[in-house]
């Protein structure tokens, strides 16, 4: 954006330059304090008024200064259209930028979800195993101990599906716009 702003205040400069040099030759002739023809002041606000040295009539200067000043129009034009084109490209890739964003914040609490509800099943298992386990080591079997740890095991399971399928979701989502673009 710097370099846009470069040229714009590059462009400014230069109609300004023009505009003061076209008003120097459209006003009357003051030869006691004519300067040189090939003086040009960097800035129109340090320009003497009264120091412009001009001859009577239309000068072919002014012609060329006009044609140049309509260039200048045309470029700063341009440039004003670029500026709006790169302003409107770099939104509108902000917006996919955040909708992508978005998007993967979704993907995350959904493979948290998971993720917790893993961890539960898992500590469930495992406190049914530590229980089937002591419960062997007494020499009880308790049929009511076994069905548990056997549902347990059956939600973990599903747990873990639940989990894979999520990230084959995320895997598919992310190689389906690879998939379209190569076809």
């Amino acid at each position: 954006m710097s370099e846009i702003s470069d040229f714009e205040s590059r462009i400014a400069a230069a109609l300004d330059r023009i505009r003061y040099s076209a008003e120097r030759l459209t006003r009357p002739v003051q030869t006691e304090h004519a300067e040189p023809a090939d003086h040009w002041p960097q800035d129109p606000q340090d320009a003497d008024p009264v120091a412009a040295p001009v001859a009577a009539g239309p000068d072919p200067r002014v012609a060329e200064l006009e044609k140049k000043l309509e260039e200048e129009r045309l470029a700063n034009a341009q440039l004003e259209e670029r500026v709006q084109a790169l302003k409107a490209r770099q939104d509108g890739r902000v917006a996919e930028l955040e909708a992508a964003a978005e998007g993967n914040l979704a993907k995350l609490a959904r493979f948290e979800k998971d993720i917790n509800r893993l961890r539960e099943v898992n500590a469930e298992l495992r406190a049914n195993n530590g229980r089937l386990r002591e419960a062997l080591e007494d020499g009880i079997t308790e049929p009511e101990l076994i069905n548990r740890a056997m549902a347990a095991e059956l939600e973990a399971l599903r747990a873990l599906r639940q989990a894979d399928a999520t990230e084959v979701d995320a895997v598919l989502d992310e190689l389906r716009p690879l998939i379209e673009g190569a076809s």
